[in-house]
């Protein structure tokens, strides 16, 4: 089994070739690595023991961390991207941290969202958010929200998500939630251009159940990005607290006040 698991996207070649580089330096410590690209289709091997190592952008670690929560290892971020609002770990610092996660077992605990659907048993994963969004350019959806069955609004609009506290800082802010520590238990309920109704998001604890059902017209479901499928008018989605967080590895600081000023001078350069 190895004990590091890079992973990347096939047209990332700065990233591949990072990996080999990398994985060579810790061969000669005793390090056995592999690399997967994740939009091939195979199947990765690994698990507990591993240490996933995330090389891209915001994108691709999202996609590293479903892999490692799905057997419960851990994820390093590292940023070869332009923002990176997710990201703690510069390449040019890449060595260091990785032997250091190899060697210890810091983590940070991340929320994570369990969506269930109405009309089927399996569930999905997210660590950003989940979307119920408009399936076509033109149209808007309607989505009556529950909080623990207590009915709350109904929302006209291009969308309707739950963002956690790790994706506060993405789709969320964008459309107008709140940023949130990555570290509380939390889950945000933000409409995303709601036309003619309360455009405030609504903050409610990780032990409640949102329930998002789908009214007059189809909808399409995303989660962190990756369309799962339509929805038809009468179903819902539940989302939840996942009952296994993301364990992301913090080998070095990465404050939110620092993220949003490096983040936001970015993002208006």
């Amino acid at each position: 089994m190895s004990e590091l698991l890079f992973t990347a996207f096939s047209n990332r070649s700065d990233a591949i070739k990072l990996a080999h580089d990398v994985g060579e330096r810790l061969a000669s410590d005793g390090f056995v690595s592999s690399l997967h690209l994740l939009d091939s289709s195979e199947t990765p091997k690994l698990d507990a023991s591993t240490l996933v190592v995330s090389l891209g952008g915001d994108g691709t670690f999202l996609r590293a961390a479903r892999l490692a929560h799905a057997v419960g290892a851990r994820v390093v971020a590292v940023n070869l991207g332009q923002l990176g609002f997710l990201l703690n770990v510069p390449s040019t610092e890449i060595v260091e941290n990785v032997k250091g996660a190899l060697e210890s077992n810091f983590v940070s605990e991340r929320l994570a969202l369990e969506i269930s659907f109405s009309d089927a048993n399996d569930s999905e994963f997210a660590l950003n958010e989940v979307v119920v969004e408009r399936d076509s350019a033109g149209h808007m959806v309607k989505v009556k929200t529950f909080v623990d069955n207590e009915e709350y609004l109904t929302y006209t609009a291009d969308g309707v998500m739950v963002a956690t506290p790790t994706g506060s800082t993405g789709y969320n802010f964008s459309a107008g939630g709140p940023v949130v520590e990555a570290s509380l238990s939390l889950m945000i309920l933000t409409p995303v251009a709601p036309h003619f109704t309360i455009d405030r998001s609504i903050v409610v604890p990780e032990s409640k159940v949102i329930r998002l059902v789908v009214l007059d017209r189809p909808a399409v479901l995303v989660a962190d990005g990756r369309s799962i499928g339509p929805l038809e008018p009468d179903q819902f989605i539940e989302v939840r607290q996942n009952p296994s967080p993301v364990h992301v590895v913090a080998t070095r600081s990465f404050d939110l006040a620092t993220r949003l000023r490096r983040g936001l001078r970015e993002g208006h350069a």
